[in-house]
């Protein structure tokens, strides 16, 4: 039942080329930092990248992107990347956007095991071509799948040797789905603590759910914009 792992490397040893990976976190609160350093290092190439967002230039998954190891990205805010802009325009690199809202229902269904959902959601729009559509009620809706991937990183604050996951405050966001809806679910966890130490009624993901969790180091835990006031004259 101990799931623990000594490093983030031995965390990522069997990840190959060609990998479908969920990566928790919003914008940069609640990602996988340690777990994305080690595969940068691994030098693992042609991944499909489920996240939010493309992270920011030199941090996060903008890592990845400047050593070409990601293929696809499936996504819905990409702003923040000068990089993944320029390799997307340039062919490099595939992109499949999402509205946020739907993404996030994708990765639930896929945990679900539900295949498929409709959705008012981008009917209408690019969004749309290529895909199912259903009226239902007088309103139209289009069809999106449910999202599985090999394997998920998730960021979460405290867990224990079994599993168990509890996130804090807004690095709640697209963690607890990922973990569901991935084969294999690695959890790097701010303090690691003994099994019976956690409340059952607090955690939020369930040890059921999580196959490595390791103790993650040297968390940068950057802002992507800083805003200040200025000082009263």
């Amino acid at each position: 039942m101990d799931k623990t792992v000594l490093s983030a490397d031995q965390a990522v040893a069997d990840i190959a080329d060609g990998a479908t990976i969920m990566m928790g976190g919003f914008g940069l609160c609640g990602i996988p930092e340690n777990l994305i350093a080690a595969l940068t290092r691994k030098g693992v190439r042609n991944l499909t990248v489920i996240s939010n967002n493309a992270g920011v230039d030199s941090f996060g998954i903008g890592l990845l992107l400047e050593g070409r190891q990601v293929k696809k990205m499936i996504s819905t805010y990409v702003g923040e990347n000068r990089l993944f802009e320029e390799l997307v325009l340039r062919g490099e690199l595939e992109i499949e956007l999402n509205p946020q809202g739907t993404l996030a229902e994708r990765i639930r269904a896929g945990g679900a095991g539900i295949a498929g959902f409709y959705t008012p959601t981008g009917y209408g729009t690019v969004i749309a071509q290529g895909k199912e559509t259903r009226e239902f009620d007088g309103r139209m809706y289009v069809l999106e799948r449910g999202l599985r991937a090999d394997f998920g990183f998730v960021k979460a604050w405290k867990g224990d040797r079994w599993g168990n996951l509890v996130y804090r405050k807004t690095a709640q966001n697209f963690n607890p789905m990922m973990a569901a809806a991935a084969r294999i679910t690695i959890a790097e966890i701010e303090e690691l603590v003994e099994v019976g130490r956690l409340e059952p009624d607090h955690i939020h993901t369930p040890g059921v759910y999580v196959q490595r969790i390791l103790q993650g180091v040297n968390y940068e835990k950057r802002i992507e914009r800083r805003t200040v006031r200025l000082a009263a004259a």
